[in-house]
């Protein structure tokens, strides 16, 4: 332990420093006397208006009353011989005292789940040292502080459960309340048993019964003191320094924990009872933890934070393949309702997920998901799901549903490549002030075609409406509305060879060899035209297309060329400035 000395210099100088703090924070302002007596970093609290007089008033109180607190906390340990365990429980209650006052907040940094995990950790081995230090005279005393610790840590576990989105202990008003008042009851016994052990100073065992006290305010605080919730801060500051207390009993436990005039050790039947008492009060919170299969273990639903992700298959490891298939079974993804019900535990779904891989057809999945329960039995069960159940199945029909992501970036860029080397410039001795030649690809199901448009329009939208209904008016396969300009494709296609040139002046008109030409007005409003690229998306032109409006904004002409033949549906797009506002048919 530190020397006295030191001990001293820590006090003195801590509750100076509240104190000094304090009354800068009068002349600072509100955020700065708010931290000076809560503790906390003044970006944590930001009052719009200033505190109202009850709370400045709370504050001003407050501070000397936590300061008094903290000269009681910092008192210097007793001397005194220490045995082992006495030893660990001394350092555990002043790490649990530093937890209370300051390292909450770096703590507080982490996710919750990690500081609800720390404080079930910390108070479990402090439980279990008390059992086994504190000479509590009795075994019915011992065996109701070991059940008395066991509600207490239920209590501290059923938190950690709830930050990690398990299925919790107890539900409900009457849950929380038998919580509460375990904790309560575990720091009753705790103060009996120090009074029954004789070492502790009634001033210790005071503010143990102090903190009991404040401890069992948390229960009819709701009903009596609703404006706590409604933002009334008076209230809040008051209850935080009382709660100090609880720091106080805890620092003086440790304090006055000397092993003098300790009696001999217990025989090795009573260690037996210790350790069997101590083994429950750790057990049973984890015991209360497992569920029958009646009540389903759901680890991942529809909305659960961990499902918004979707990797791809080679990018999990083989523990996490069963997890992504739950996600996906009990997903609802564009409101849809999901493969299986929510009444299913996890066991239960992944065995009709390994059933359904082996289903020799539709019919065959149908059954087995109306066996299931399941809303929409018959839309079956998709390859791209199944894969994470039974990938050995899967992957010997679709082996692309077992890449990665990177693998499926690259064997997509591959593909793309590979369709725009198909495709040539049908004008190699013309060249354009700007050009390019890729593969265009459409929509599998079909659709109108492409534009050639303003992306900045902000009219661009309705324009590209209006060009779909003069697309088919007289047969050209050509709309031309304002900055855009939409061209359909004369075969039912899902990708054609396009290939885009600018020139300062109209070409020759060269029709020989094409099956329609047509030529149309457009505008460019913000100095862009161009045609959309497919950038990671389904549909677009393969390869980066450029600007084809080389005179700025202005008015020009697009005429667009139109063949089928050998290799396919060939278009060539021409564009140039022109202020004529006419459709012009140079070939059909």
């Amino acid at each position: 332990m530190l020397s006295d000395g030191l001990w001293r210099i820590i006090r003195i100088g801590s509750v100076g420093l509240v104190l000094a703090a304090t009354a800068a924070g009068l002349a600072l302002g509100d955020v700065w006397l708010w931290a000076a007596v809560e503790w906390s970093p003044p970006a944590w609290f930001h009052p719009d208006d200033g505190f109202d007089t009850p709370t400045t008033v709370a504050l001003l109180v407050a501070a000397p009353v936590k300061a008094a607190l903290l000269w009681l906390i910092l008192r210097t340990p007793a001397p005194g011989p220490l045995d082992r365990r006495a030893r660990a429980l001394r350092w555990l209650l002043y790490l649990a005292a530093a937890y209370a006052l300051v390292l909450w907040y770096p703590i507080a940094l982490l996710p919750d789940a990690v500081g609800a995990a720390i404080s079930l950790a910390l108070w479990t081995a402090i439980d279990v040292l008390y059992l086994l230090v504190i000479r509590w005279r009795s075994r019915l005393l011992r065996a109701a502080a070991g059940a008395a610790f066991a509600v207490e840590l239920a209590a501290i576990a059923d938190e950690l459960l709830d930050e990690l989105d398990l299925p919790e202990l107890g539900s409900g008003d009457v849950a929380e309340l038998v919580l509460t008042l375990g904790a309560v009851a575990a720091i009753v016994i705790t103060v009996v048993g120090q009074r029954r052990d004789g070492r502790w100073s009634r001033g210790t065992q005071a503010a143990g019964w102090l903190s009991a006290g404040v401890c069992a305010l948390t229960i009819p605080l709701p009903l009596l003191f609703e404006r706590i919730f409604s933002g009334d801060l008076a209230v809040l500051v008051a209850m935080d320094a009382a709660g100090l207390v609880n720091t106080v009993w805890i620092a003086a436990t440790a304090r006055e924990l000397i092993a003098e005039d300790r009696p001999a050790d217990p025989s090795p039947a009573r260690r037996r009872v210790v350790r069997v008492a101590v083994a429950a009060a750790a057990v049973l919170p984890v015991i209360a933890l497992i569920h029958p299969e009646q009540t389903p273990h759901l680890t991942y639903t529809g909305w659960s934070m961990d499902c918004y992700d979707r990797p791809d298959f080679g990018d999990l490891k083989p523990a996490e393949r069963d997890a992504a298939f739950l996600c996906r079974a009990r997903g609802t993804d564009g409101g849809v309702p999901p493969m299986f019900p929510d009444d299913l535990s996890d066991q239960q779904i992944l065995a009709y997920g390994r059933a359904l891989c082996r289903a020799k057809d539709r019919t065959e999945q149908e059954a087995l998901l109306k066996r299931a329960g399941s809303t929409r039995p018959g839309w079956g069960a998709d390859p791209w799901d199944l894969v994470y159940v039974c990938p050995e199945v899967v992957g010997a029909t679709h082996p692309e549903l077992l890449w990665s992501a990177a693998q499926r970036k690259a064997a997509n860029t591959a593909f793309i490549a590979e369709a725009n080397a198909r495709c040539r410039d049908p004008w190699p001795r013309t060249r354009g002030v700007v050009q390019a030649t890729a593969n265009y690809f459409l929509f599998a199901d079909g659709d109108h075609g492409y534009l050639v448009h303003d992306p900045d329009d902000e009219t661009g939208g309705e324009a590209a409406e209006q060009a779909v209904d003069e697309l088919y008016e007289d047969g050209s396969l050509i709309g031309a509305v304002g900055s855009t300009v939409l061209v359909g494709h004369v075969e039912d296609v899902i990708e054609l060879c396009l290939t885009v040139k600018a020139f300062r002046t109209a070409p020759p008109p060269r029709t020989a060899g094409w099956d329609q030409v047509t030529e149309v007005p457009v505008v460019s409003r913000s100095g862009l035209l161009t045609v959309p690229e497919k950038d990671g998306g389904d549909v677009g032109a393969g390869a980066p297309m450029p600007n084809l409006a080389i005179a700025g904004e202005g008015r020009y002409r697009v005429r667009v060329y139109v063949r089928v033949g050998g290799a396919g549906e060939e278009h060539l797009v021409v564009v140039f400035p022109g202020a004529s506002r006419k459709k012009l048919k140079l070939k059909r």
